[in-house]
């Protein structure tokens, strides 16, 4: 709901009301530079915005915190703008910075000798510098515009350095570290984008951002592909992506200078609730479910497919599926909670973990890439959505953590089993039904039912 209320030509006022917030937008205009004031409170409780909160003497009740933003309107973000901002930003953290390592491990076999165990202990790698960064994030949150630059730069140098040794110590430092600086990615565009699209009533839009993802997966598989057939090999391969990713960095450092209004979103200090602890328990299990098939389908595809232009394309079909069904989530479920999509979601990725199990053959390779493909960024969009309303970026970045620790598991199980995939894969499976169960037995009956929110009509 929107009001606009009419004012002095000097000044307008906004209200409207999104999510159970209640916002009061002015646009100061005058010759010298026109300001955004906003304020924004909770029916329960107050947006700490770097002011204290305080009581009415009159109701005893908290006030309206209220944040004057430094940058102009000019300097503020469109939603066009912002979701190609993001879109980018995750198409390169995790397209590259994370799972270009999957579709390259073949050729790492191929041409460096590298053993599935020693691949395994290169992904955790990875995943152990994601959740290192995603506890710098809890800790010591960045200004998200800041955390978006610089984690892809980090990114960009990091991923051109594995094509300039072959050393497996170094290999295993430039992941850690490739790894550290997806997380910070990953909340930064969460923290960035999504107030930016609810604030504009494009709150709809949000799987176009996650649709990257999805993009820079297909991406890297593409350059992988054409890699095999063509025999380039996997340190030029490295190389390339390493560029491509320093290109987008320098496109995207302009536009996110600067920040605009809602780079001065801090994360709060506020203790984290049992819901909150409850939604990172099963976002956890979410990321050891799903890391098996995302780390290993190529190096299955290859054992069971010699022709590189037949395996090469299992990985590019994981990336269209997950860039596809962000979109179409939103526009074909929008009455399911995020609660419920993230619960329903994980049902279908157990199908796409166990395929494999039972046969090895195009067919099974292509079913588990549709599933976990098509469901695991749908699962990481709602499990967004659910933390930013159980806590904001706190515990956006606290799920990001146990979503990390649940992928560092996922290889080490690997290696355990000494390469093998059956009990493993029973056991993500097992992990993802049980995380599924959680989140419907722990949710009351009202956020199982609410509707992801969307863009409201004025009234």
């Amino acid at each position: 709901m929107k009001f606009i209320v009419s004012s002095p030509p000097a000044s307008r006022w906004y209200f409207q009301t999104e999510n159970n917030w209640f916002s009061i937008i002015q646009y100061l205009r005058n010759k010298i530079q026109p300001k955004l004031v906003t304020t924004e409170f909770k029916l329960r409780c107050v947006e700490n915005v770097g002011v204290a909160p305080h009581a009415s003497a009159a109701t005893g009740r908290s006030a309206m915190s209220i944040a004057l933003a430094p940058a102009t309107l000019a300097e503020t973000p469109t939603a066009g703008a912002a979701i190609s901002t993001g879109l980018i930003g995750l198409a390169v953290a995790m397209g590259i910075g994370r799972f270009a390592f999957t579709p390259l491990l073949p050729l790492m076999v191929q041409d460096s000798g590298v053993s599935l165990v020693q691949g395994s202990w290169l992904a955790t790698a990875n995943y152990v510098g994601y959740l290192v960064g995603a506890l710098m994030c809890i800790s010591s949150p960045p200004a998200p515009p800041r955390a978006i630059r610089w984690g892809l730069v980090s990114i960009a140098f990091f991923t051109l350095g594995m094509g300039l040794t072959a050393e497996l110590r170094l290999w295993l430092a430039l992941r850690f570290l490739a790894g550290a600086g997806s997380a910070f990615v990953l909340v930064g565009v969460s923290a960035w984008v999504m107030p930016i699209l609810a604030q504009l009533h494009q709150a709809t839009r949000s799987g176009q951002v996650f649709a990257g993802v999805g993009v820079g997966i297909c991406f890297a598989g593409l350059v992988a592909l054409v890699a095999g057939v063509t025999a380039s090999g996997s340190q030029a391969t490295w190389i390339s992506l390493g560029v491509i990713a320093a290109l987008f960095a320098l496109a995207l450092w302009r536009q996110l200078t600067g920040g605009g209004v809602h780079a001065t979103a801090v994360v709060g200090h506020a203790p984290l609730t049992r819901q909150a602890w409850t939604a990172a328990l099963c976002y956890g299990a979410f990321g050891y479910g799903y890391i098996i098939p995302a780390t290993f389908l190529p190096a299955l595809a290859r054992e069971a497919i010699k022709d590189p232009a037949v395996f090469g394309w299992v990985w590019p079909i994981f990336g269209a599926a997950a860039a596809v069904s962000t979109v179409l989530a939103v526009r074909l479920l929008p009455a399911l909670s995020s609660r419920r999509l993230w619960a329903y979601g994980q049902w279908l990725l157990a199908l796409g973990v166990v395929a494999p199990v039972f046969a090895i053959n195009l067919t099974t390779l292509s079913f588990a890439a549709l599933c976990v493909g098509g469901t695991f960024m749908v699962i990481t969009m709602a499990g967004i959505q659910e933390a930013r309303r159980l806590g904001g970026a706190r515990v956006v970045a606290l799920c990001t953590a146990a979503f990390a620790f649940g992928q560092i598991v996922g290889p080490l199980t690997v290696s355990l089993f000494d390469g093998r995939l059956l009990l493993p894969s029973l056991l993500a499976a097992l992990a993802l039904a049980a995380s599924s169960l959680t989140l419907g037995l722990t949710a009351p009956a009202s956020m199982l039912s609410e509707t992801t929110p969307g863009p409201r009509r004025p009234s």
